[in-house]
């Protein structure tokens, strides 16, 4: 992985009053370049082959200019380019998925965030060492398929959208619907309702929900719909769809809003806390926008199944706030909540608190 000290030697040439902020043209990059502009940058869209045209459609969100690669992996040859256009890339999950975990990490180009948090967020049994550690309540994990006897979800490792997961009742079903190739963790499938909780961490804010360094916001909360896993049953009940050769996809096609009870707000702003103090520890910190992947149970505990350490795309239901961050400020979204903190970091001097 390319070092911070690096990246820093780039920052210093870099013209302060004419930033750029740039991702790739997908997943959550309209809410990203919209509150980029809000906040007085220029923006850039890297995409492949040409320009989506979707974005003539949007023109507050339209990036002010594009890079055009041959490939995600042309991105890699572009990073003199980007760093001529004093560049601050602001990664999510399709940039890093697309690129790959190995190659984001060596690029040469700052970006907003701690690389470091790649590593333990993309290896999923790293992630449990990091949420156990930081006394979060976890889905119980298997390691035997053979102790399989009651219903599991089968994820593989890495961002891939939902895509490949299944639940198995039985070593059977297991062994019949499991991809050895990849990496796979097993888990104990939780019944309860989804929520996506979607944070904010600052390393260089001191008010509000304060921490041991830094401060914690909750900007909104979504969940997602799976494709046909939410309709499915519309069909018949379990056992006629198995014996009909029909089984449910967990592939993410969009999201719809969400507000807790207000009673669950002080667990809520717990476990963020836990995992962010515990990241502190491990990593240096993870920076910016994260997602806490959870079940709320009928005995309101709330079980943390998984963490994504980016901007996640539940957050573009927000792009002109939500009943929470609308309580902080009006008209923020979390694309615009990173524009904010970089343009502060940038008045403060403080670039290297949150670029890496």
């Amino acid at each position: 992985m390319i070092t911070k000290q690096q990246i820093l030697e780039f920052l210093k040439n870099y013209d302060m009053e004419n930033i750029t902020i740039a991702t790739v043209c997908s997943h959550s990059s309209l809410q990203i370049f919209d509150g980029a502009r809000k906040e007085g940058f220029r923006t850039l869209g890297i995409c492949v082959g040409k320009p989506p045209k979707f974005y003539e459609a949007f023109p507050k969100a339209k990036p002010d200019e594009y890079l055009i690669v041959d490939s995600y992996e042309d991105i890699m040859n572009k990073v003199e380019e980007l760093r001529e256009k004093n560049v601050i890339i602001i990664p999510h999950g399709s940039f890093v998925a697309y690129l790959g975990t190995e190659s984001f990490a060596e690029m040469a180009v700052p970006t907003f965030g701690n690389r470091a948090v790649l590593e333990w967020e993309s290896d999923r049994d790293m992630e449990r060492e990091w949420l156990l550690g930081a006394g979060i309540h976890m889905p119980g994990k298997i390691d035997d398929p053979r102790e399989i006897n009651g219903p599991v979800m089968v994820k593989y490792h890495g961002a891939k959208g939902g895509k490949g997961f299944f639940i198995a009742k039985t070593c059977e079903e297991f062994e019949e619907l499991i991809d050895r190739t990849q990496k796979y963790t097993i888990q104990e499938f939780i019944t309860g309702t989804r929520y996506y909780l979607h944070y904010f961490y600052s390393p260089i804010r001191d008010e509000g929900y304060t921490l041991s360094k830094g401060s914690l916001e909750l900007l909104s909360m979504d969940r997602r719909v799976e494709s046909n896993a939410d309709e499915i049953f519309r069909l018949g009940s379990p056992r006629e769809l198995v014996e009909s050769g029909i089984r449910p996809t967990y592939v993410v096609t969009g999201n719809v809003p969400l507000v807790a009870r207000e009673s669950l707000l002080p667990l809520i702003f717990s476990l963020g806390e836990r995992v962010v103090e515990e990241s502190l520890g491990l990593f240096g910190g993870m920076i910016g926008s994260f997602c806490l992947e959870t079940v709320f149970t009928d005995e309101l505990e709330i079980k943390v199944f998984e963490i994504s350490a980016r901007i996640v795309a539940g957050t573009n239901l927000y792009v002109t706030g939500s009943p929470y961050s609308d309580l902080i400020e009006e008209n923020m979204s979390t694309g615009r909540r990173i524009a904010r903190e970089i343009k502060l970091a940038a008045e403060a001097g403080k670039l290297d608190k949150i670029i890496s």
